[in-house]
């Protein structure tokens, strides 16, 4: 077997799970905050109504509206808000941030980059218009301007976190980790509960096998505990450290927040089919990793292996023929 292979595919999960996790929640609970939410953007958004109908001329209430369109992804009508905000007031740089959320999310650069500008120009100390800016400038790898933008940003705001933070990202990109790590241990000195700092710090670490990267990665679990994202990566660190049965004890937990989780399930196949050699749990964990996705061709070969290693070579071969299918040209699956 083909043990770097596999921890490949392993690992790049972690990047995959960086951004967005959703955790499920039963059945009638979740209807009914469901039903409770709409409820409520009903009422937020008859308020904003009956607020601008009662007092036309306000400038701040068209803004207001417009960042909840932007919430909603209204675009055309936060667009068509914030412009009438400008209309009858033109002088406040916080109406050029909302202008800027739109075409970001319209992808439109050069028309937010314009509106960040314009924002800072009408309000030199204006922080957030220099954090967005930087944020911006983040997005299009142009570093040197992100730093001159976020030093400016703290100039006038020295406690700022997420500048530190976002200074860290930029560093991390460039590949100076140890900047990166300075800059992140900077924004935990700033905002002690600021759980993404945690997560990146944990990771940096985990490059070297520091077993520090464990004191980050559960205090992100203390932030958060319902976190798929926390636990994925404390897993991984564990597992590839020698600590099998946390490693075993976090995807555990994984699956309890997110029951199809098809990533927690093939590592625990992966931990019993090539640390612990129990083959027949792997089974169990890589069929739990196929029904959570059945176009997942690496669960397909595992599970053949598996099967292959208990001697029982006619499910292995029809696995194998399987994950071939899903995956052409699988040499693994070929040879297999």
């Amino acid at each position: 077997m083909n043990k770097n292979f596999l921890n490949t595919s392993i690992r790049l999960t972690v990047l995959s799970l960086i951004l967005v996790f959703i955790v499920a929640c039963g059945g009638n609970k979740s209807k009914e905050v469901k039903n409770n939410g709409k409820d409520s953007v009903a009422a937020e958004l008859a308020k904003l109504n009956d607020e601008i109908e009662k007092s036309p001329n306000n400038a701040d209430l068209y803004n207001k509206r417009a960042n909840y369109y932007v919430s909603k992804k209204e675009f055309d009508l936060a667009l068509a808000d914030v412009r009438q905000a400008m209309n009858i007031d033109s002088s406040k740089a916080t109406f050029f941030l909302t202008l800027s959320d739109i075409y970001f999310a319209q992808g439109k650069a050069t028309a937010c980059q314009g509106a960040l500008e314009k924002s800072i120009k009408l309000d030199p100390e204006f922080v957030e218009g220099y954090m967005k800016l930087a944020e911006l400038n983040l997005y299009l790898k142009k570093y040197e301007k992100t730093y001159e933008l976020l030093d400016k940003a703290l100039e006038f705001d020295k406690l700022n976190a997420k500048a530190y933070f976002m200074r860290g990202m930029a560093q991390k990109e460039q590949g100076d980790t140890g900047k990166a790590v300075a800059s992140f241990k900077m924004t935990i000195d700033q905002d002690p509960e600021y759980y993404h700092a945690f997560i990146e710090l944990g990771l940096l670490y985990s490059i070297k096998h520091n077993k520090i990267a464990l004191e980050y990665f559960n205090s992100a679990v203390r932030l958060n505990p319902t976190s798929v994202e926390a636990y994925y990566a404390l897993g991984m660190f564990c597992q590839e450290n020698d600590r099998l049965n946390d490693a075993i004890k976090a995807y555990t937990t994984i699956i309890k927040l997110e029951p199809k989780n098809k990533f927690a399930h093939y590592n625990l196949g992966y931990i019993h089919l090539v640390y612990l050699k129990v083959y027949d749990v792997a089974i169990k964990h890589f069929t739990n990793a196929i029904k959570a996705d059945p176009n997942y061709a690496e669960a397909f070969y595992n599970r053949g292996y598996s099967f292959e290693l208990l001697g029982d070579l006619s499910n292995a071969r029809e696995d194998y023929k399987e994950a071939l299918r899903l995956k052409v040209n699988y040499t693994r699956a070929i040879d297999g």
